[in-house]
């Protein structure tokens, strides 16, 4: 029996996704090489604070958000057809915030939680140290890598799958599930009680945020909770 041929949207699918694999994956690799410099660069305290942003901005983005900035570019797609609308957007951040409650819970929980801190990275601080105008400039930077295209880039690789594979099950999520192991994988946890409590709580919270986006179409919730919640705590 011959297998079922590819339509031609599959086929253009399996290109988009292929499109911000690779390119993550070359990003990753270039990562994974320098990082004993990377890492360093970024905590030498003698180097400008704003040229060690750039220089986490630039990995980051290439691994949160350079393949689906190509991958619109290339398809001529805009942001809004993922979601980025005003419709349903109280509903998605709500939901989203509900999806996050055990979380938060656990980081409380665990002793993890030292305070609030939204848009917190390695050197968010020595930013705000830096004084007006670059202190403005590296929020507003630090919010859009971290926050935005970090959310969005699994926004769209899950909506990408689900056009590709889709389900009849709103449960089963296939898009979902993917970017939710891609977190667990790139967000390593270890396997003490609270390593797992860590595991089941970040599932829920990723996998919950992706489905609320399906629900309420719109994707502020995420990018709200990466700015607010995931990267704050």
């Amino acid at each position: 029996m011959n297998k079922k041929q590819k339509t031609i949207e599959q086929k253009r699918l399996d290109t988009d996704l292929w499109i911000i694999v690779l390119l993550t994956f070359v990003v990753f690799i270039i990562y994974s090489l320098n990082a004993k410099e990377f890492n360093a660069y970024v905590r030498d305290s003698n180097i400008s604070a704003f040229s060690r942003l750039i220089v986490s901005a630039l990995i980051e983005f290439g691994l949160a958000g350079l393949g689906v900035c190509v991958m619109c570019f290339f398809r001529k797609e805009s942001f809004k057809k993922f979601g980025l609308i005003k419709k349903n957007l109280c509903p998605a951040i709500l939901k989203t915030i509900l999806c996050f409650i055990p979380y938060v819970i656990y980081s409380i929980a665990s002793g993890q939680f030292t305070g609030y801190h939204p848009l917190s990275i390695m050197v968010t601080n020595d930013i705000i140290k830096s004084g007006f105008p670059l202190s403005i400039f590296g929020i507003l930077l630090i919010a859009i890598v971290w926050g935005f295209f970090e959310a969005f880039n699994y926004v769209v690789i899950a909506d990408k799958i689900n056009m590709r594979y889709p389900t009849k099950c709103f449960w089963i999520n296939y898009g979902a599930i993917v970017c939710t192991m891609m977190c667990l994988l790139f967000h390593p946890m270890n396997m003490s009680l609270w390593g797992i409590v860590e595991i089941i709580t970040t599932i829920i919270a990723i996998y919950g945020m992706l489905l609320v986006k399906i629900k309420t179409q719109n994707a502020w919730g995420c990018v709200f909770a990466f700015c607010f919640i995931w990267n704050a705590l």
